[in-house]
């Protein structure tokens, strides 16, 4: 078969063969349709990434999920296939509890750029954040595929005021349209970002915050955050860190903990099944009713060398299509 093959970390991978993948027991042997190409796709093949294995297990094909077609006929998501065999490819072989069928209202292409970004999305927000209805919820990197899913999912799920954050002007304007109230533009130096946050939050301040970028942005929300009086605590501000486009580190003082009712936690950690079959559930609800809207480019699997280098464009993410 062709597949999207890695052969040393940190190389792009190439459209070669690959050895047909062969089920074992609790697996099932699919017809790929669909594959996304995902950040996490990149930062594993980059060697750098905490799942990206050894180079004893080079080569390996790409790709943590797609959609694709079991023997049986049945269309379904899956996800993370096994080693070597990945999602960009003609075929793939996956765990059984992987597999979800997806409605007929999202095509191929929809339903593998949704899911995983998607879930990058409503985990932090509805898991982590533990959002309730009519707070305010802030995304910090808020332009790029996920950041837009994480707009709009914030307001299906109800809260009542969504910033968002981001660096490109003309994808940042076009959030108003997916839900977003207050726009902040984060080509600034930080003390002016921090000016920022603090006049968006006001009086009543962010209850859930869903962070794509660390680094600097983060800095400045911190020192937004950190109180110069004593003030009885209203409520907690949720800090999810999901990713670090920005840099892989932050300051963090110490009074800004003591300071202000901050926690911060990780979107690591794999859900419970029950949670991500509600969030699968929600996704699939969302989108086929037309609600939650994601940008599609469909690139041929023989072309992954090209899509591989050009990356996302304006806010489209790029779908491996056999």
């Amino acid at each position: 078969m062709h597949a999207a093959v890695l052969s040393a970390f940190g190389e792009t991978p190439r459209y070669a063969e690959f050895p047909d993948p062969v089920a074992r027991e609790g697996e099932s042997l699919l017809e790929v349709r669909a594959a996304s190409l995902n950040r996490v796709d990149r930062a594993r093949a980059s060697g750098g990434h905490y799942t990206s294995g050894a180079e004893g297990d080079l080569p390996i094909v790409c790709g943590l999920d797609g959609v694709g077609i079991s023997m049986s006929g049945a269309r379904v998501y899956f996800g993370l296939p096994r080693a070597p065999y990945g999602s960009m490819a003609e075929r793939t072989v996956v765990p059984d509890w992987m597999l979800a069928p997806i409605p007929s209202g999202l095509s191929d292409a929809e339903a593998a750029a949704l899911i995983n970004p998607g879930m990058a999305a409503y985990l932090p927000l509805a898991w982590r954040g533990r959002l309730a209805a009519g707070e305010t919820v802030l995304v910090l990197g808020a332009t790029g595929v996920t950041g837009r899913l994480a707009v709009q999912m914030a307001r299906l799920l109800g809260a009542g005021r969504v910033v968002a954050a981001g660096r490109d002007p003309k994808a940042l304007e076009s959030l108003t349209g997916l839900g977003a109230d207050a726009l902040i533009s984060l080509d600034r130096p930080e003390d002016e970002l921090a000016a920022a946050f603090s006049a968006e939050a006001g009086d009543e301040g962010f209850h859930v915050v869903v962070d794509y970028l660390w680094g600097p942005p983060m800095n400045a929300l911190l020192a937004a955050l950190t109180r110069n009086e004593f003030k009885a605590a209203e409520h907690e501000t949720r800090i999810v860190q999901v990713g670090d486009m920005a840099g892989p580190a932050v300051e963090l003082p110490a009074e800004v903990l003591r300071s202000a009712p901050v926690t911060l936690t990780g979107s690591g950690g794999f859900a419970p099944p029950e949670v991500r079959m509600e969030a699968f559930g929600k996704l699939c609800e969302f989108a086929g009713s037309g609600a939650l809207k994601v940008a599609v480019e469909e690139v041929p699997l023989a072309e992954v060398e090209e899509a591989w280098r050009r990356g996302d464009r304006d806010g489209r993410r790029q779908v491996l299509v056999p």
